[in-house]
């Protein structure tokens, strides 16, 4: 049976002048972009190139919203209202959609980003914020995240689609959830070792997590973080990779 897998980065995370990453070069790798709004990242003028260059290539364009956390690049936690923070998914969504529209595309999907990502796997009122800004926006928009989250959970119970995502450079704990960044097993970068992790997800639904212990992780997107070192080649080796195991690479929507 054919395995048909996306393959998505964070993108458009830089702002004003400067630059995270090299969108450019993984807009030429990945099937699916999750462009910064604003919050964590991006601006503007960032979200107008990424979404112009994605929408050449025929590259899914997300929303990859945040905590409005610019300093802290929507990393750190934080208590905002939930009412507060559907309204904050809202404008991300609005102005990344505004943006892609006037290019010729438009927001296909949405996903939360850093500590928003996060808080949602297990925090009810945070998930059902973000789920509430996403079906007020546009009920056919996909959520795109962990397995097993409060955020897919909530999503699939108002009828959104979920997308199940793995992650091909950060560290599993054994109960499926990514260790943190403050550890020193947060994030795999060597890219042969990343490729042939991926190629297991993609084959056997399973990675090894930090302790040794399998995990379940069969998902239909994998991520590649933008600003992990080396993303570039990263990202071809496990494309390269996926296609050579007889992967077939295409976007969830």
């Amino acid at each position: 049976m054919t395995v048909i897998l996306d393959l998505n980065s964070d993108l458009g995370e830089g702002f004003g002048v400067w630059q995270l990453g090299d969108d450019m070069a993984l807009l030429s790798v990945v099937t699916s972009a999750n462009v910064a709004c604003g919050f964590h990242g991006g601006d503007p003028t960032i979200m107008r190139r990424v979404c112009a260059e994605a929408i050449s290539r025929d590259v899914s364009i997300g929303a990859h919203v945040g905590y409005r956390d610019l300093a802290g690049f929507g990393r750190r936690a934080m208590d905002i209202e939930p009412d507060r923070l559907s309204d904050d998914v809202l404008y991300q969504l609005a102005a990344l959609d505004g943006i892609a529209r006037s290019e010729g595309g438009r927001v296909r999907y949405v996903k939360p980003h850093g500590a928003l990502y996060n808080r949602t796997v297990t925090d009810q009122a945070q998930a059902a914020a973000v789920v509430t800004a996403a079906s007020a926006y546009d009920p056919s928009l996909p959520i795109l995240g962990l397995p097993g989250s409060q955020l897919l959970r909530q999503a699939a119970e108002v009828g959104l689609k979920t997308v199940r995502e793995a992650f091909a450079d950060r560290g599993y704990r054994a109960d499926g959830s990514l260790a943190s960044r403050g550890s020193p097993d947060a994030l795999v970068t060597d890219p042969e070792a990343v490729a042939r992790r991926c190629v297991k997800m993609a084959t056997t639904g399973q990675v090894t997590a930090v302790d040794g212990a399998p995990v379940s992780v069969r998902a239909r997107s994998i991520c590649v973080h933008g600003d992990t070192p080396g993303a570039v080649e990263l990202a071809r080796q496990v494309r390269t990779a996926l296609q050579d195991a007889g992967v077939t690479l295409a976007s969830f929507v």
